[in-house]
């Protein structure tokens, strides 16, 4: 039984401008993520990703063409469309970890009084496996640890969309590896639609149901790939094998020996860490 459509993008165009300078960021996009989805963006640098993110989280207004959700065309930011950026300084460093979530429930609808506020808070934090740091401020908190803040503020709010901007680009690897984990559990516990940037092609195949592979100059959407992998995926397999290699020629790496030695050392991280493993980083 097919989802029903949530997100429509047709015939996207974005344009800037750089002094007398015209930059086609975006060109004739077009998509549909159903509701339910986890849709990972996956392309060179430059190419409109993150554009895109923005256009659909309501930063950006469309040169052409639109947005919309169930059917309403996006004008602007709304709670429905959560985003988490890459960067680890997106909380707020003057509040606890408890305190950052309960801003933004403040600021919404969502929850009335202070005390419902906390709950729901703890919820979170429980979710995301930080119940016993809600007194801690930001800044002694490890970069894993802080996304996971942010994940939870983000989801606090019960957005229908979570947009993710490279959110594991700077951990390393044995953290980023972690928090895919938890971040699938976690989708498959709310039923959020995540739209998920990212570089790296392990990654996109470990949490897509479809992976958009986009070209540069100007960003256009140069083929989507439905990944039909059972999870938990394991790299090892030969079917995720096959995808990879496939998006590691979409993006334009024609050099099998390189395409061997990536795949070695993604397969070392991932022998690495069956061998130790922390619960909560």
């Amino acid at each position: 039984m097919l989802m029903p459509e949530e997100l429509v993008i047709e015939k996207l165009n974005k344009t800037f401008y750089a002094g007398n300078k015209r930059i086609n960021a975006l060109e004739q996009i077009d998509l549909i993520v159903k509701s339910g989805e986890f849709v990972n963006l996956i392309g060179p640098s430059g190419c409109g990703k993150s554009t895109l993110l923005r256009c659909i989280a309501g930063f950006e207004k469309p040169t052409k063409g639109q947005v919309r959700l169930n059917g309403e065309e996006i004008n602007g930011p709304g709670v429905e469309r959560m985003m988490v950026f890459q960067s680890f300084e997106q909380l707020f460093p003057w509040f606890t970890v408890q305190e950052n979530i309960m801003f933004a429930l403040k600021v919404t609808p969502m929850a009335a009084s202070r005390a419902e506020r906390r709950e729901v808070a703890r919820i979170y934090l429980e979710m995301v496996g930080l119940t016993g740091f809600a007194d801690f401020y930001p800044h002694p908190l490890s970069g894993g640890m802080k996304q996971r803040v942010a994940i939870a503020r983000a989801l606090s709010v019960r957005p229908r969309i979570l947009l993710m901007d490279e959110p594991f680009g700077s951990l390393d690897a044995m953290t980023r590896l972690t928090l895919q984990e938890e971040l699938i559990r976690i989708w498959e516990e709310t039923g959020v639609t995540i739209i998920f940037v990212t570089h790296n092609i392990e990654e996109a195949i470990i949490l897509g149901d479809r992976i958009v592979v986009f070209e540069s100059d100007p960003g256009r959407i140069k083929e989507v790939i439905t990944n039909k992998l059972a999870r938990p995926r394991s790299p090892e397999a030969k079917e995720f094998s096959i995808i990879w290699e496939q998006i590691h020629s979409l993006l334009g790496f024609k050099q099998p020996e390189r395409a061997r030695a990536e795949r070695s050392v993604a397969k070392l991280f991932t022998d690495e860490r069956k061998l130790s493993l922390l619960p909560h980083l």
